[in-house]
C-alpha cells in the first residue's frame, strides 16, 4: 500500500504535531506500507521543492505571496490552491493508493478535491479544528464570521472524506454532532513511545547547578508557551505556594508567544528568584530536563479547544511515572483519573491550583519510588555541594 500524507508542517520543526506524524509514519512503515510526505505552504522554512530530514523525504509546497498573505480569506484560498496544485504534481510520480490529509482543514479541502478528481480515497485525520485553534491564538472569535465560515468548511470536508480518524472522544463527539455517521469516525488516540520516556533517571548534577535547582522542590512545565496552556496561572499561584513551601522553584522549559508576557508577570509578582526559564531545548535533550522536575503542572485554561482536544504532555508524564497536577478541562479529564494517574484542579482557579499543588507536595511520602528517589538525589547532591 502506498499512502501520500498531506501535512501542515513536519520535522525539523518541533511540535506535538510533528512527533505524532513521525509516530504514524514509523508504524505504517513497520507494517510494510510505503509513505510519501507533502507539507503545506505553512511549513515555515526557506522553500525547497524536496528535502531529506533524518532519513525521511519530504515534498514541500511553495509559500503564498506576501501581498496575498496580508489579506484574510484570500490568504487561505491561496494556501489551498497552492497545496492542491502541488498534490497533483506529486501524485503523478508517487501514484498513491490513499491520500491521508492531516489537520487543519486547509489540507483536507485540496486533498478531497484531488481525490475526487483522480478517484483516490481520502482519509481525513482531525487533530483539532482550525477555527478553534484560531480562536485560542486570538486570530478569531467563536462569535465571528470567520469562525462560522471555517466551521462550515470543516463540516464540508468531513462529509466528503472517505474515512475520518481523530485523536480523542471529545473531537469524535463533535464530528458526529455534525451529522457525520458514527461508523465513519475512528479514534486513534494520542500516545507516546514509552521507550523514549523511561523516566526514573537521577537529575544531572551539572544541569542542576547551572539552573540553580540544587536546594529546592521543582515544579515544572515542558512545552510551548501558548495562552491556553495557562502558564500565567501557575505563576500567579507561586506566591501562595511559596508562603507554605518556600523552597519551591518553577522550571519553564520551552518557548512561545507568551514568553515575554510571562516574564513581565513574574517581575510584577517579584518571584524572579523562584522561576527559571531554559528557552527551547533540542528534543533529544528533553528527558534531562524532565528528570529535574518533581511535580509537573499543566494548568490549561478552559476554552473549547482544551475541552475537546487531548494533549500529549500528560501522557509523557505518565510514561515517566511523574507526579502531575492538571486543570480539569475536558482534554485532561479524558486522559487523567483524578487521584490515580494525576491530580486535577478547577480550571482557571488560581487558589485551587495553589491548594492542589500544596496538597500533593504534602503527600510526597505516597509518591512512586522513582519520584521520591529524584528528590533524595537532589538533597544528597546539595549536601555534597555544601560540604
Amino acid at each position: 500500500m502506498r499512502i501520500l500524507h498531506i501535512l501542515d508542517h513536519s520535522i525539523p520543526l518541533q511540535s506535538g504535531y510533528s512527533f505524532r506524524t513521525l509516530a504514524i509514519l514509523n508504524q505504517q512503515r513497520a507494517l510494510g506500507w510505503d509513505t510519501a510526505h507533502l507539507t503545506s505552504p505553512k511549513h515555515s522554512r526557506p522553500f525547497v521543492a524536496e528535502e531529506q530530514i533524518d532519513g525521511w523525504p519530504f515534498f514541500r509546497t511553495p509559500p503564498v505571496g506576501k501581498t496575498i498573505s496580508a489579506i484574510p480569506l484570500a490568504r487561505e484560498w491561496a494556501l489551498m490552491r497552492n497545496t492542491e496544485k502541488r498534490i497533483l504534481e506529486v501524485i503523478e510520480f508517487e501514484k498513491p493508493e490513499i491520500i491521508h490529509a492531516h489537520s487543519p482543514v486547509l489540507n483536507a479541502v485540496p486533498a478531497i478535491r484531488v481525490g475526487k478528481r483522480m478517484k483516490i480515497p481520502v482519509v481525513y485525520e482531525v487533530r483539532a479544528f482550525w477555527e478553534d485553534a484560531a480562536a485560542s491564538h486570538g486570530t478569531g472569535s467563536e462569535a465571528g464570521p470567520r469562525y462560522k465560515a471555517t466551521r462550515c468548511l470543516e463540516t464540508w470536508a468531513l462529509k466528503r472524506a472517505d474515512a475520518i480518524t481523530t485523536i480523542c472522544e471529545g473531537l469524535r463527539g463533535d464530528i458526529v454532532n455534525r451529522d457525520i455517521p458514527a461508523n465513519r469516525v475512528t479514534v486513534i488516540p494520542n500516545a507516546v513511545n514509552a521507550e523514549e520516556f523511561g523516566g526514573g533517571s537521577a537529575p544531572d548534577p551539572k544541569l542542576l547547578n547551572e539552573l540553580g535547582l540544587t536546594d529546592c522542590i521543582v515544579l515544572g512545565f515542558v512545552g510551548s508557551f501558548y495562552g491556553y496552556e495557562g502558564l500565567h496561572l501557575i505563576c500567579q499561584a507561586m506566591p501562595q505556594i511559596l508562603q507554605n513551601q518556600p523552597d519551591t522553584k518553577l522550571l519553564l522549559v520551552g518557548g512561545g508567544p507568551e514568553e515575554e508576557t510571562l516574564k513581565t508577570l513574574i517581575r510584577d509578582l517579584s518571584i524572579q528568584d523562584n522561576v527559571v526559564f531554559t528557552g527551547r531545548v533540542p528534543h533529544d535533550q528533553v528527558q534531562k530536563y524532565y528528570d529535574l522536575i518533581d511535580l509537573l503542572v499543566y494548568p490549561r485554561t478552559r476554552i473549547r479547544l482544551t475541552d475537546l482536544v487531548t494533549p500529549l504532555k500528560p501522557l509523557e508524564a505518565m510514561a515517566m511515572n511523574k507526579i502531575m497536577v492538571a486543570s480539569d478541562v475536558g482534554g485532561h479529564k479524558e486522559l487523567i483519573r483524578d487521584g490515580e494517574t494525576g491530580n486535577l484542579f478547577k480550571a482557571d482557579d488560581v487558589n485551587d491550583l495553589a491548594k492542589t499543588v500544596l496538597q500533593v507536595l504534602a503527600k510526597r511520602s505516597d509518591w512512586p519510588i522513582q519520584a521520591i528517589q529524584c528528590i533524595v538525589h537532589r538533597v544528597s547532591h546539595r549536601k555534597k555541594v555544601m560540604q
